[in-house]
């Protein structure tokens, strides 16, 4: 066994597999230190390993354990949008076809899950014989009993079979009909009767949320142990894929989730990840600090993901420099009001200023915030009102190293904002915040403009891109690669600044309409109807899901 795997501590012991277990290979399509830093992959590979009806081995791009000769399944654990490539490059590796239409009854039936599957398989629909829609901690169980029920059936009768367990997705029983070649969805259909015409995502209720299953060294932040804190986010961005795609919010019971999480990871390290779309807005929040400022954890460094910023107080910074933290990361979206009353993001100035000064009164010595650009109906003067909250911050709390990393607004499925396209003015844009910012010591960070409009494309695309995303390869890992191939099959599907750049009517056919998500399209349609009216009253709650 390599010594990338000789050096995990295991939090939980794999079962012996039965005789006739299914020869499973779970695969990440990256390197091993970022893969295994994946809290989702970890947990899955873990469930993978403690059925008995599984023998299952990992996969990455640069180390893998003992893989089987023949094996049956092939997962993907998909987190990151231009990992396809690496899908790819692994289905070559393992000598398996790239498309599902090729592969016979001898080749593993592949899978994937994660959230990029999750919210729009559709660009990879031609490389996935199955796609798991939603959380994993029952649908996974559902997958592998199914597959078991019908194993040594043909590849046909396998998928039919599978077809029938909620949230699983066989895109090859999906026909998609165009208006035009090139042209917009005119409908998706099963093809025949006994294949249900809608797929739901499947979400788990429980109040027992995730936690690291294994700690290593290897770790793109080393030895950390992760535990799941709150899955989903109250507060309703309209952009935001982690509200949106994953309602309703759940928190992690504080007495049979939190605490002996804590416990079990603290036998195997003195590094703890708390994770959340927003950690504090756990309704035990305070309890969770307290429980932390304990003498136990003496010598424990603590790290909040991202916590929302009305709920940093003097006392979180306390707690969190005491336990060996010295910065805090919030997200703000822009230092303009009316854009942030477009997004719903409820939240004014005041708030950001009050969280940098306890940031500081606190003891923390940085804090981080995260923006964007081109958020749908920005003007010019959002980004100065940007520039002028920073330099607010400066002043309010002098001392205080300030971070702003900047996104690109990038459309996502099941969101009220996925009819909306990318603004072309957002690179502008990124590059007078660094302009401006820069001069004034403000760490600024703008992520990449160019791989933004690729993961639009992604978010958005029909499965006329597959083959699209197949060629590309063969250019380059280059927007430009991207335009060429688009050269190279035009008449086959729509232009690139159709998916990117266009904004889309309501009325029309989504690519990923016949896979249900939490919220049903008109409640997402008013919600952005909502939006482009600024003075709409701000979403205190989130709807009810039906």
């Amino acid at each position: 066994m390599s010594s990338v795997f000789a050096d995990e501590h295991l939090l939980f012991s794999p079962v012996t597999p039965q005789a006739d277990a299914i020869p499973t290979i779970f695969a990440f399509p990256n390197e091993y230190t970022v893969g295994i830093t994946s809290l989702g992959y970890q947990v899955v590979w873990a469930a993978l390993a403690l059925n008995p009806r599984v023998q299952v081995s990992r996969l990455f791009t640069d180390v893998q354990e003992s893989l089987p000769s023949r094996p049956e399944l092939l997962g993907f654990s998909v987190s990151w949008e231009l990992d396809y490539v690496n899908i790819l490059s692994l289905l070559e590796r393992l000598e398996v076809p790239l498309r599902a239409a090729d592969r016979t009854d001898a080749h593993p039936l592949v899978f994937g899950g994660g959230p990029v599957l999750t919210a729009n398989p559709e660009p990879f629909a031609d490389f996935f014989d199955v796609v798991l829609l939603g959380d994993g901690e029952h649908l996974l169980e559902a997958f592998v009993a199914a597959y078991d029920a019908v194993r040594g059936a043909s590849r046909r009768e396998v998928l039919r079979h599978l077809a029938q367990v909620p949230g699983v997705y066989v895109p090859s029983l999906y026909t998609v009909t165009y208006e035009a070649t090139d042209g917009a969805i005119a409908y998706i259909l099963p093809i025949d009767s006994a294949i249900p015409p809608e797929v739901e995502k499947q979400t788990y209720r429980g109040n027992v949320l995730s936690a690291s299953t294994v700690v290593t060294p290897r770790a793109a932040w080393e030895s950390i142990y992760m535990v799941e804190v709150v899955r989903s986010c109250p507060e309703m961005c309209r952009f935001c894929l982690a509200s949106y795609l994953t309602l309703p919010f759940r928190p992690a019971s504080f007495e049979a989730s939190l605490i002996p999480a804590i416990e079990r990871g603290l036998t195997a390290t003195r590094r703890l990840g708390l994770l959340g779309a927003s950690v504090t807005q756990h309704p035990e929040f305070e309890d969770v600090l307290d429980y932390l400022d304990q003498p136990q954890f003496d010598g424990v460094r603590v790290s909040l993901s991202s916590v929302r910023t009305n709920t940093v107080t003097e006392k979180l910074a306390r707690v969190l420099v005491k336990r060996e933290s010295r910065s805090i990361t919030i997200a703000v979206e822009s230092g303009s009001d009316r854009l942030r009353r477009i997004i719903n993001k409820k939240l004014e100035n005041d708030e950001i200023v009050q969280a940098a000064v306890h940031a500081k009164a606190g003891g923390l010595s940085s804090l981080k915030l995260y923006g964007m650009a081109g958020i749908p109906g920005e003007e010019p003067d959002d980004i100065a009102a940007t520039v002028a909250m920073m330099q607010q911050l400066k002043r309010a709390a002098p001392g205080l190293r300030l971070t702003l990393g900047c996104s690109t607004f990038v459309p996502k499925a099941h969101t009220p904002f996925q009819w909306q396209g990318v603004n072309p003015q957002a690179e502008k844009r990124l590059k007078l915040l660094q302009k401006q910012l820069r001069p004034m010591g403000v760490d600024f960070r703008p992520e990449s403009y160019n791989w933004s409009v690729i993961q639009a494309l992604i978010s958005r695309g029909d499965r006329r891109l597959s083959p699209l995303l197949e060629q590309v390869r063969h250019y380059g890992d280059t927007l430009g690669s991207y335009r060429r191939a688009f050269k190279e099959f035009r008449g086959q599907l729509p232009p690139l600044d159709y998916y990117v750049f266009s904004d889309w009517d309501t009325d029309q056919m989504l690519p990923w309409d016949h896979l249900r998500g939490p919220l049903p399209k008109s409640t997402l349609v008013k919600h952005r109807d909502s939006a482009l009216v600024v003075d709409a009253p701000l979403l205190d709650a989130q709807p009810a899901l039906t």
